[in-house]
């Protein structure tokens, strides 16, 4: 089935015009206060569209188990599953860096494996960075990713991945001491050699606090706005999400309701037979409908 819309070819929304971004030019936008615009694409079609409306990074979530494949949580994606929809989101990918999640189990079982799954997602899908879980426990894992040359981006906060330990999507760092852990895990991190962090999930004060202190690149999600970006996850931004959105979710726009109402108009014309009309249909030549038998409803017809 061939659509009509090729996206390799076509010119409409062209490129916002950029140089390829990369963690030292993120580095750069913190260090002079310019935000850090984030979103996760999880398919060919919304990755080209993301990048090229000009968004800094783009990453390729766990969160597609949730809002592609209709799973209750991050927790069932697999590997094969998350390499896939890489591959699919850096075919579309010119200017934006691309991130991919490790899904759980990835990276929890020994260093090694985690590490050799991290490399799966540079050489087979073409990511350039993987974005683990966790605080202080994977400084470990940071330092050997990094000593293998993969770029990570860490996740503090509200980690979906522990939604069992954690009894929920819940709020983190609410507490003093849990405050001050999440701000020592952050440094942590960075000096284990992270080159971002994703904080989700926590009082605005303690991810202000934190983005002070590192100087690699915070992105917010449910932290306030003093990191140095912002990420949602794309069907969130749109209502594709089918479900009750988040607090610290803005949509802007209703792609539902957009996608039901041109379903309902192509529905309406297929019943009334009004698609295809005569403009969206394909002829004999000349030459061959003189010989050619229509068929009994053409013939009744003319």
């Amino acid at each position: 089935m061939m659509s009509i819309t090729n996206f390799r070819s076509a010119d409409s929304g062209a490129s916002v015009a950029s140089s390829k971004v990369n963690f030292q030019s993120l580095t750069e936008k913190k260090q002079s206060a310019r935000p850090i615009t984030a979103l996760t694409a999880y398919d060919y079609a919304t990755a080209r569209i993301v990048d090229e409306a000009g968004v800094d990074l783009i990453l390729v979530g766990d969160s597609l188990a949730m809002v592609v494949m209709g799973y209750d949580s991050t927790l069932p994606v697999t590997m094969d599953e998350m390499l896939h929809h890489a591959r699919a989101v850096r075919r579309a990918v010119k200017r934006a860096i691309v991130v991919a999640d490790m899904p759980y189990g990835s990276y929890h079982v020994s260093i090694a494996e985690g590490v050799a799954n991290a490399a799966r997602f540079l050489k087979e899908a073409g990511a350039e960075a993987v974005k683990i879980e966790g605080g202080a426990t994977r400084c470990e894992l940071v330092e050997r990713l990094t000593d293998a040359e993969i770029p990570v981006v860490c996740h503090l906060g509200l980690t979906p991945q522990a939604v069992h330990r954690m009894g929920g999507y819940k709020v983190q760092g609410k507490t003093l001491a849990a405050a001050e852990e999440l701000v020592r895990d952050a440094r942590m991190l960075e000096a284990a050699g992270a080159s971002a962090v994703v904080l989700e999930g926590m009082p605005r004060e303690v991810a202000a606090r934190i983005t002070s202190q590192l100087h690699i690149p915070t992105i917010g999600i449910g932290a306030g706005p003093d990191c140095d970006g912002q990420i949602l996850v794309f069907h969130d931004l749109v209502n594709l999400s089918f479900s009750r959105p988040a607090k610290f979710v803005r949509q802007y726009a209703d792609a539902s309701a957009l996608f039901r109402t041109a379903i309902e108009g192509y529905m309406h014309d297929v019943e009334a037979r009004s698609f295809p009309d005569e403009s969206e249909s394909y002829h004999l030549p000349k030459e061959a409908t003189a010989s050619f038998e229509p068929a009994d409803h053409l013939s009744r017809k003319a």
